[in-house]
């Protein structure tokens, strides 16, 4: 993870945030944290990572999701190069299901 965002601050957020027990109580929460352009944009690159961990084109996931070609990009930088949380929670969410 980047050091710029380990901050204490940061970490409170993060801790309340595992603390949200339901998909109801995270839209409530974050329907007050964040604007709704900010939770579709994050849902977005969500979609993204997913299509792309799936093998689809960048063609395929911009028509499917409708981010540009520079959001895509950038997912894709962060599932070869990044922490691997995108891995961590797709490979979670194929084990639950």
């Amino acid at each position: 993870m980047s050091k710029g965002i380990r901050t204490k601050e940061v970490e409170q957020l993060f801790e309340a945030i595992t603390t949200l027990e339901t998909t109801e109580e995270c839209f409530t929460f974050f329907g007050d944290v964040c604007t709704v352009n900010e939770i579709l944009s994050i849902a977005q690159r969500f979609q993204v990572a997913k299509m792309l961990s799936e093998g689809h084109t960048y063609t395929d996931v911009a028509e499917a999701t409708g981010a540009s070609t520079a959001t895509i990009s950038r997912v894709n930088r962060s599932l070869v190069y990044g922490n691997d949380g995108y891995e961590l929670v797709l490979n979670r969410l194929k084990d639950k299901n």
